[in-house]
């Protein structure tokens, strides 16, 4: 779907992971990392709206732990932390100091993150559906995160899983590592949200996971941030509205930085 932009693909070394990234289009402005949502792959996350990004910037996509074409560690739980350690040492690997980052759902809380963790990497953050606190999404929601079995998978994920992961039989076991990092979420305290000190994108929509007031209050916390809330779209549809989200993220991303409580 996005092999007109591909520049490069391989494998990294990663925290014990053989992680699977991709790099696409020009070299020049500040690269751009995506975060795929979870239960995703890049292409389930970012098909729509990675080449089109890619254009006029250069993309870091990669999948994360027992995602897509990256192997599982049997024994290693998936969690945010886990994963923003993954993120910086994948940068590393590629000697990327400083980068913008995007992530979509569960990519949006680990490039969070990333930024609270490790700042100095962080150039500028773009986080759509980016949970941070249980009450953002409604209490059904993390319910359901208790029993769901794998048949609640999206088929899409399911296929998109089986394609292209190393192992497909393991795809009961990736579902359950998946479900248990939501059923066993936290709340990320509000002075750790406010110590990112990254200009911040959130992004979110009036049918998402995330209720539009979470995206408000996430907006109010951080310390230098824009807000938009697309109208009358689901949750997996939000990456795909490219007419709309390319204009707002590109623009940001090439905006001024912003002055001392600019907000």
């Amino acid at each position: 779907m996005h092999s007109s932009t591909l520049q490069q693909t391989g494998y990294a070394p990663v925290n014990g992971l053989r992680m699977y990234y991709e790099v696409h289009g020009p070299t020049g402005r500040w690269p751009l990392v995506l975060l795929h949502g979870g239960g995703d792959t890049i292409e389930t996350s970012f098909g729509q709206l990675l080449p089109v990004l890619a254009r006029s910037r250069r993309i870091i996509a990669f999948e994360q732990q027992g995602c897509g074409r990256t192997s599982d560690i049997d024994d290693r739980p998936f969690s945010f932390e886990q994963s923003a350690d993954d993120t910086l040492a994948l940068l590393k690997h590629l000697d990327i100091s400083r980068a913008d980052l995007f992530g979509f759902s569960n990519g949006g809380t680990i490039a969070l993150q990333v930024a609270m963790r490790f700042p100095q990497v962080v150039r500028r953050l773009v986080v759509i559906t980016a949970l941070m606190k249980r009450a953002w999404a409604d209490r059904q929601f993390w319910e359901s995160m208790k029993t769901a079995q794998p048949d609640a998978m999206p088929p899409e994920l399911r296929e998109a899983y089986r394609k292209v992961a190393p192992h497909p039989e393991n795809l009961d076991s990736f579902f359950f590592k998946a479900r248990n990092r939501m059923r066993d979420f936290k709340d990320v305290p509000d002075k750790a949200i406010q110590s990112i000190t990254a200009p911040t994108l959130v992004v979110g929509s009036d049918r998402d996971v995330m209720r539009p007031e979470g995206a408000v209050e996430l907006f109010h916390l951080l310390q230098h941030a824009q807000l938009a809330i697309l109208p009358g779209t689901e949750h997996m549809a939000i990456p795909s509205r490219t007419a709309v989200l390319v204009p707002i993220v590109e623009g940001f991303l090439d905006s001024e930085e912003p002055k001392p409580q600019d907000k």
